[in-house]
This record gives structure tokens, C-alpha cells and sequence, in this order.
């Protein structure tokens, strides 16, 4: 296994890998350090990816929704994109665990300064999770990691649109999941460059108003918005409802 593969021995490794997808997904993640939870897997269920496809996962982190997509369409070519050397190395390594490394590239890189190898307009999808806290907002946590993945630094809502756009090719479809809060956010930033929205509210229960959101948006899309019913994540016990089930476990995808 060549030493790119390998995390950083100064980034403490957890004991054990997490387990996505019923486990066809295997997650090695920093030990106290940030860590992914289900928002990735429902990012990456709400890419409508097919074969042949090319997606750019911005913001990979430790590769979860990465993963999850390549295990779900198994012939598709994902590339992940991540400023963290550590978190590179993290994604290889659980492509590797995940037995998707031939379909998974990890690219180190920053979305304000692109790396030459990622090209222009050359992806069918580009899936995000940014940041969902802005700069200057909240207090950022004292872990660095737990920080850039929580909180907005040098780039921020905008950058990381204007850089999907960039990357996609015509008529090229956006998903991101975000905060529900910072709807007039999204909005905002994706006026003139996405249109033919899907906003897909996340109900943490039944009666529960939405914490996320999955957004579906088009390219130069002319179509009109719409709000779906959405999915309820828990049921009223605080286990995983039937459709959440269906996702989280079984890899099935959300069609709206």
C-alpha cells in the first residue's frame, strides 16, 4: 500500500471503522476530531448519478458521501475534492476499505484555487456539503477539522457555488444538503447560474420542523421550483422511520 493511502500518524485514527450503507461503506475517521453523520449518506442518495457519469464531491472530507454514491452506482467515476491534506488521506484509505478505489480519486485542492487536474465544465453532477455555520456566526470549535467542516472560512456560500458552476457542464445538475435556516442564503447565491430547484426538507420527526435540506438544482435550469413533501428521518420512538431505513441501510435512492 503506497504512503499516500495511509493517514498522517499525527491524526489519531478511530479504533474501529464506521459502518455506512449496512456496512458496504467502511469509515475510518479522526479519533475526537470531526466526524461524519447521515447528511453525506443522504447527499449522496439524492444524486441522481447513472453509469458512465462523472461526479465531483466538493468538500469530501473523510469521503462518506463519495463512497456512498460509488457504492450505489457502481459505474460511476467519482472524483473528491478536499483542501485537508489529512482528510486526502482519510477518503483513500476508506476507498480502499470500501473496495471503490479504482472509481474513487481524491484530490487535494482548493475550490477558490482549483487544481488544473479537475479541468472546467467537464462533470455531469457536483454534489456539496459546505459548511453550514457562516464566519463570524458562532464561536468556531477549538478543533481545527470540526471547525472548517462547521464554519465558513476564506470561502463561502457563493465561492462554493460559483465553483459548481464552473464545473459542471451545461444543464449540469447541483445537490447540496444545508441548513433549512439558511434557505435565503442558497437562494440567493443560486440565482442567475441554477434554476429548476428541488427542495427536499428533512423532518427530524412527525411535527418537527426541519433542521436540512436537500437541494436538486439544474444549470442554467428554467423550470419552476418545488418544495416536496420531504422525508421524516425519525418516528415519534427516535428510531429511523421505514424511508429513512430504506436510505440509510439498504442504499436506496431518493427520487422526488
Amino acid at each position: 500500500m503506497s504512503d499516500d493511502i495511509v493517514p498522517r500518524p499525527e491524526t489519531p485514527l478511530s479504533a474501529q471503522p464506521d459502518f455506512l450503507l449496512n456496512g458496504r461503506v467502511r469509515l475510518l475517521q479522526p479519533d475526537g476530531g470531526y466526524r461524519a453523520a447521515i447528511d453525506p449518506v443522504f447527499l449522496a442518495a439524492i444524486t441522481a448519478a447513472t453509469d458512465g457519469e462523472r461526479v465531483l464531491d466538493v468538500g469530501t472530507g473523510t469521503g462518506a458521501a463519495a463512497l456512498c454514491l460509488a457504492v450505489r452506482v457502481p459505474a460511476a467515476a467519482v472524483i473528491g475534492l478536499e483542501q485537508r491534506a489529512d482528510a486526502c488521506a482519510f477518503a483513500r484509505r476508506n476507498a480502499v476499505l470500501s473496495g471503490v478505489a479504482e472509481r474513487v480519486e481524491v484530490v487535494q485542492g482548493d475550490l477558490l484555487a482549483p487544481p488544473q487536474v479537475l479541468g472546467s465544465a467537464g462533470f455531469d453532477r457536483v454534489m456539496m456539503n459546505p459548511p453550514y455555520l457562516k464566519a463570524g456566526a458562532a464561536c468556531r470549535p477549538p478543533d481545527d477539522w470540526k471547525a472548517a467542516a462547521n464554519v465558513e472560512g476564506a470561502a463561502g456560500l457563493p465561492d462554493w457555488v460559483r465553483f459548481a458552476d464552473a464545473m459542471l457542464k451545461p444543464r449540469g445538475t447541483l445537490t447540496m444538503v444545508h441548513r433549512a435556516d439558511r434557505i435565503d442564503d442558497i437562494l440567493q447565491a443560486l440565482r442567475g447560474r441554477f434554476g429548476s430547484l428541488v427542495l427536499v426538507p428533512l423532518w427530524p420527526k412527525p411535527g418537527v420542523e426541519a433542521k436540512r435540506l436537500l437541494l436538486v438544482a439544474r444549470k442554467g435550469g428554467r423550470a419552476p421550483a418545488r418544495l416536496t413533501a420531504g422525508l421524516t428521518v425519525h418516528n415519534p420512538e427516535g428510531g429511523y422511520s421505514p424511508a429513512a431505513e430504506r436510505v440509510l441501510r439498504d442504499a436506496e435512492a431518493l427520487v422526488f
